[in-house]
């Protein structure tokens, strides 16, 4: 918790530094609409996190007690639990993009049609509930906790830079060994050459070893092949199972259904018009979602936004020494999830989010009452 706490103003500065780059150069990286919603997604993610990441951890800590061998903390030791983290993360990672249902947790890292360090925040509020099941293999070989928990956050920490359009190609030999910003921009891609690829977290190499690994050639298109049309970072983590959950209603028959679960996302059965195929794409025929709002708005979420990302950093900074699910972690979460999607539906000019302002601020004085 730690770590992440004094790498969070570290990923606002180098993003404010990516924004600069952008400027001089005249290019448009960012949009703010597009950047609010991918970091609040990271905010929803981090905000559960308090809740349930002991939780997860004591599985990690079951399992261990139940090790084959007990691995000694050396130099080595570390270097395998290095090696060890980024293997079982390619396999969760792959198979978050070849099982339906796993995708579910991990699409929310792609909805975004940008490419930034912003989209590095956009994150899955559920992901590491499937996540951290792949990892006990290094438990049960009796791989120290705490080392482990710091090669896993090391390794999360490492993925935020390759989220850039701002870096080219590397060195030859860095980039054959190593996740890269050029690898990484494959992976977010939606051209159809590129779906499915790259799923290395520090390394590539086990793409390369593993048959997934593809080149940067053509321009890159972002996002997914159904896209959200959404600002609201709620939506954003239960958009796909809800349209899983119709199409699973209307499958024929139980076979169709487990089907439609354990194959790749998009698989459906002949009934329901066969599995959705990815359609050749490029940035000239490509219409990004967007949603202008009145110049009021803006400033209004700008400001609410700041406020936001300031009250995060606080309960993340208390959370860190009473974590888990408790009265007020519970009411907190709840209170920042919700100001995350009314600030999504100001950004999308609906009427509810209006209302929905008034009764959080309300619910804030109330909670600042009870606190």
């Amino acid at each position: 918790m730690k770590i992440m706490l004094f790498a969070i103003p570290v990923f606002f500065l180098l993003i404010g530094l990516e924004l600069l780059m952008a400027r001089l150069k005249k290019a448009q990286l960012y949009r703010f609409n597009d950047a609010v919603t991918n970091i609040n997604c990271g905010v929803q993610q981090q905000v559960t996190g308090v809740l349930f990441k002991t939780l997860l951890f004591a599985g990690y800590l079951g399992v261990y007690e139940l090790r084959i061998w007990t691995i000694p903390d050396a130099w080595w030791s570390f270097v395998l639990v290095f090696i060890g983290v980024d293997f079982f993360y390619y396999w969760f990672h792959r198979s978050t993009h070849e099982v339906s249902f796993l995708w579910g947790t991990h699409i929310v890292h792609h909805q975004s049609e940008e490419y930034n360090l912003s989209v590095a925040l956009r994150q899955s509020a559920i992901q590491a509930f499937f996540g951290n099941f792949f990892y006990l293999p290094l438990a049960l070989l009796g791989f120290n906790p705490v080392t482990f928990l710091v090669m896993n956050t090391f390794q999360t920490l490492y993925q935020f830079w390759i989220h850039t359009k701002t870096i080219g190609k590397l060195h030859p030999a860095f980039e054959y060994v190593f996740n890269t910003p050029s690898h990484h921009r494959v992976h977010h891609g939606v051209n159809p050459k590129y779906i499915d690829k790259n799923h290395g977290g520090t390394l590539i190499i086990f793409d390369r070893w593993f048959g997934t690994f593809q080149e940067e050639e053509e321009t890159v298109v972002y996002g997914v092949t159904v896209p959200l049309n959404s600002w609201n970072p709620l939506w954003a983590q239960i958009d796909y199972y809800v349209w899983l959950g119709k199409q699973l209603w209307r499958a024929p028959g139980w076979k169709d259904r487990w089907n439609m679960l354990l194959r790749k996302p998009g698989w459906l059965p002949e009934a329901l018009g066969g599995t959705i195929e990815a359609k050749p794409i490029s940035p000239e025929q490509f219409h990004k979602f967007d949603t202008p709002v009145s110049p009021t708005v803006h400033g209004y979420v700008l400001v609410n936004f700041v406020l936001l990302i300031g009250a995060t950093f606080f309960f993340l900074q208390a959370a860190g020494k009473s974590p888990g699910i408790n009265p007020t972690n519970l009411l907190l979460t709840a209170w920042i999830i919700w100001t995350t999607a009314s600030l999504g539906g100001l950004l999308e000019n609906k009427r509810w989010a209006r209302w929905s302002e008034l009764m959080r601020w309300i619910a804030a004085a109330a909670l600042l009452f009870y606190l």
